[in-house]
């Protein structure tokens, strides 16, 4: 074998120095990633200050993309929506796509009792809650309301017509 057979699997020294190196920025990707997405201390290295610059930023994009998909809810929360969302974001990286994400921040905002972790002045006013719970179950449950009446009454519609 020459040293230009470097690839997993050759059993020659390049070869496993090519795997060691690619697990070392495997890793080091991981922590990056940990770091931007998921308020994981900065790697070795790294600009402190630019990751949460750059961290800020990509949350901003996630809360924007949220208020997209889900327009009712900077409509329902108003002013409080960003902060929110911000305080939700921090920590909890995207996993499953950004309707999810829509159900996840309101599930966390239904479960928080206090000011959503001293992000907002004050707590949810009742009403406000009340239009997100509504909000949550028309959208969580495996058919929506509507399509669900929609259905039903395009059933009774073809009985009653022979």
């Amino acid at each position: 074998m020459s040293d230009l057979d470097t690839g997993p699997g050759t059993g020659t020294r390049a070869g496993a120095d090519t795997d060691a190196a690619r697990r070392r920025l495997a890793h080091a990707q991981a922590a990056l990633l940990g770091a931007l997405v998921a308020g994981s201390p900065a790697p070795e290295g790294f600009d402190r200050e630019r990751l949460r610059v750059q961290a800020r930023a990509l949350a901003a994009k996630r809360a924007s993309v949220v208020a997209k998909v889900a327009p009712e809810l900077p409509e329902i929360l108003g002013e409080r929506y960003r902060p929110a969302f911000l305080s939700y974001a921090h920590g909890r990286p995207l996993t499953g796509g950004h309707r999810l994400d829509a159900l996840l921040f309101v599930e966390h905002l239904l479960g928080s009792d206090a000011s959503l972790s001293a992000s907002l002045p004050d707590p949810l006013p009742e009403d406000v809650r009340r239009r997100l719970r509504r909000w949550h179950r028309e959208r969580s449950g495996p058919v929506p309301p509507l399509a669900l009446r929609l259905r039903r009454w395009l059933d009774r519609l073809r009985r009653a017509v022979p």
